[in-house]
């Protein structure tokens, strides 16, 4: 059976992970109104990824006896000032969530619960990927200095991502 602190936090990173998906989704909208559909693309692949994110954690809790509990999902922004914007706000995002995962894997450590620790790590490596991958993008987008014609390769870029599940 899980610990209460340990079911506690990991429901608060349920949240976590939710209010991630409402703000890449939110995000992905931003850029279908500007019309560019490649960038839109990118952002609801990575919401489809942060709802797998948070139901991989969901079923850890109840694999471990625990309870998942649902918190309310915060408002996200809904307007930036740039096409670059959202990615720079996406790339603080992942640093903080890459952040909370270590927080949880010190607890983890702390209480001694080695199958949520040993868990914790598949994320613990997907944050050091989610980081690089927005990271990159971000410095193509300042190369690129908002200028059409380098908008326009990158937005036709983003547009072949596709969503992957996660390993069971």
């Amino acid at each position: 059976m899980i610990d209460a602190k340990m079911q506690d936090a990991l429901n608060g990173q349920i949240n976590a992970e939710l209010y991630s998906a409402y703000l890449y989704l939110s995000m992905s909208a931003f850029y279908e109104s500007q019309d560019l559909r490649g960038f839109a693309n990118w952002m609801r692949v990575q919401f489809q990824e942060e709802l797998a994110h948070a139901m991989k954690i969901y079923d850890h809790v109840n694999a471990r006896d625990g309870r998942v509990t649902l918190q309310a999902v915060k408002e996200p922004p809904s307007d930036w000032d740039s096409p670059q914007a959202p990615f720079e706000a996406a790339y603080q995002h992942e640093q903080k969530v890459s952040g909370m995962f270590d927080k949880l894997a010190d607890l983890a450590i702390q209480l001694r619960d080695h199958a949520t620790h040993n868990f914790l790590e598949w994320f613990v490596a997907e944050q050091v990927e989610e980081e690089a991958a927005v990271k990159e993008i971000v410095q193509k987008l300042k190369l690129v200095d908002n200028s059409g014609e380098g908008l326009f390769l990158i937005d036709r870029e983003l547009a072949q991502r596709v969503f992957t599940p996660p390993a069971a």
